[in-house]
């Protein structure tokens, strides 16, 4: 897929879950469940509940989601 196809979203970690994936409220409103993007994990970037991240999403499923940067 190419990048200009992804979308991006703010959201809040509400819920962390097993396996590295989280719940994710985003500033929408939506509730989408998320996982960890491949440098956050390799370089161990910990995600907190509270925690502002932004979330990329695919324009074919809007349940599920790749966090890809962590805010402050």
């Amino acid at each position: 897929m190419s990048n200009n196809k992804v979308l991006r979203f703010q959201g809040q970690v509400f819920e962390s879950l097993p396996d590295a994936n989280f719940r994710v409220k985003l500033s929408d409103g939506r509730e989408v469940l998320c996982h960890l993007a491949g440098k956050l994990r390799m370089y161990r970037i910990k995600i907190l509940p509270g925690d502002t991240v932004t979330v990329e999403m695919s324009p074919y499923d809007d349940k599920k989601g790749r966090i890809v940067y962590r805010g402050r």
